[in-house]
């Protein structure tokens, strides 16, 4: 199969090139809030049960199916005498190399609030919170400029539609910290506490923010949604994989002709995304990436006709999290890109979990000793021991994302690390090459 013949699928980008795709009026112009009114003439179980048969799975990393998520919260307690429901929309968009929340919000923040209310509708929520991550001020700016033209125009507030259905949306800037991408954590920060992941069981289903159910969902799982009641299930599943349905956001970023936003069918290969984007810089050859994001494990050549998907990617050993396709080509060094990676993720632990807070301190000391060439043999057990020791070990993701590109690069590209304790520093260093071909000859 060639590249032509799988054809992108723009469904949430398919206006974002209008001059001024942000606003009411071209969000009208293009079908907007047409399915918010079929969603109000729905009862709200038949609206879990439409978002459940679509298949709709989670567009933040983990892939649970969205649906089943929203049917967790227990809609029979949802009486005037119980908890209050609440929905969480997480915008914490900060995992190295993702970048398909912050354009989506960018260029059509009426979709996602749109999708936050037929989800607020849903689960029987009166009040919705978008947390976004602080230092992306224009996009703050403009969801908060989209949320007060919803109230104008009697999408938010009291009796929306005039169906009996209220519901407050509240957009709320998070203090810039990765930890908070990870949905406990959140609503602890939500709950203007320290950011750090909470203990499960309980699961925010039963007790999230301030004690009460809540559903988290990711930007782009809420933004789908809309598309799906508009046009229904079958039409969804006419797009991706029996296991993987319908359309999603690819970032490839990197090495590549023209890096950016592909919205495709999921099941596509990256060898038929790099024939959308002019294929890898011109006089270059792919080495390796990354299929969701720095915290999944890196993948090679061999690996271009894997279908992204969920199961396609779990087959090659790696995972499509975020699908952001990190593109590197054979002048990168393997060693000191995840050096920068590991640094992150050492600098980024919130120091809850000793695994975690010593682990990743410890995995950014044997990278600088390879760096500057005082690294040994021992420094590579060393670095492998360290990892299993964090890896699934750690009290939430964050330690199984540090040691994920850590040991799939030993596993692809052990003989590049080798390389450093042999030159005394880095391969693609001229002057570590040159004084190892110096000592090498007896010169």
């Amino acid at each position: 199969m060639t590249a032509r013949e799988v054809q992108l699928t723009p469904v949430l980008s398919r206006y974002w090139d209008d001059p001024l795709s942000w606003t009411l009026s071209t969000y009208h112009d293009n079908d907007g809030y047409s399915a918010l009114r079929k969603a109000m003439r729905m009862d709200p179980d038949e609206v879990i049960e439409t978002v459940k048969r679509a298949g709709l799975r989670g567009r933040g990393g983990a892939g649970f199916p969205t649906g089943v998520k929203w049917s967790f919260i227990k809609q029979d307690s949802a009486s005037s005498s119980s908890k209050p429901h609440y929905l969480v929309v997480n915008a914490d968009e900060s995992e190295p190399g993702t970048c398909k929340d912050v354009p989506l919000m960018l260029a059509t923040p009426h979709l996602l609030i749109e999708g936050t209310i037929i989800a607020a509708y849903a689960i029987r929520a009166h009040r919705a919170f978008i947390y976004v991550r602080g230092e992306v001020v224009p996009v703050i700016r403009r969801l908060q400029q989209a949320v007060r033209e919803a109230y104008e125009s009697g999408y938010l507030g009291t009796n929306i539609q005039g169906c009996g259905f209220d519901l407050e949306l509240v957009v709320h800037a998070g203090a810039g910290a990765y930890i908070c991408g990870e949905e406990t954590a959140l609503l602890d920060s939500l709950e203007g506490r320290r950011g750090q992941p909470r203990l499960r069981p309980p699961f925010p289903a039963e007790a999230g923010l301030y004690g009460c159910p809540t559903v988290v969902n990711n930007v782009e799982s809420l933004a789908s949604v809309p598309p799906i009641v508009l046009n229904g299930e079958d039409w969804f599943r006419t797009m991706g994989t029996q296991e993987s349905p319908g359309f999603t956001l690819y970032s490839l970023s990197g090495h590549v002709t023209n890096p950016g936003q592909y919205e495709a069918p999921l099941g596509i290969t990256l060898r038929e995304l790099l024939g959308h984007a002019g294929g890898i810089r011109t006089g270059h050859t792919l080495k390796f990436w990354t299929p969701g994001g720095s915290s999944t494990p890196l993948l090679t050549a061999e690996h271009l006709d894997a279908p992204l998907d969920y199961e396609g990617v779990a087959a090659v050993g790696s995972m499509l999290g975020t699908k952001a396709l990190q593109i590197f080509d054979e002048t990168t060094c393997v060693v000191r890109a995840v050096r920068r990676w590991t640094q992150f993720y050492a600098h980024e632990s919130c120091g809850k979990c000793t695994p975690c807070r010593e682990g990743t301190y410890w995995l950014a000391q044997i990278y600088e000793r390879l760096e500057v060439g005082a690294a040994t043999s021992q420094d590579l057990t060393a670095l492998a021991d360290i990892a299993d020791s964090i890896n699934g070990k750690s009290f939430c993701a964050l330690g199984d994302g540090a040691a994920s590109p850590i040991v799939s690069s030993l596993r692809h590209f052990e003989d590049e690390y080798r390389a450093h304790i042999a030159l005394g520093g880095c391969p693609f260093d001229p002057a570590a090459s040159a004084l190892f071909e110096t000592q090498r000859l007896g010169v």
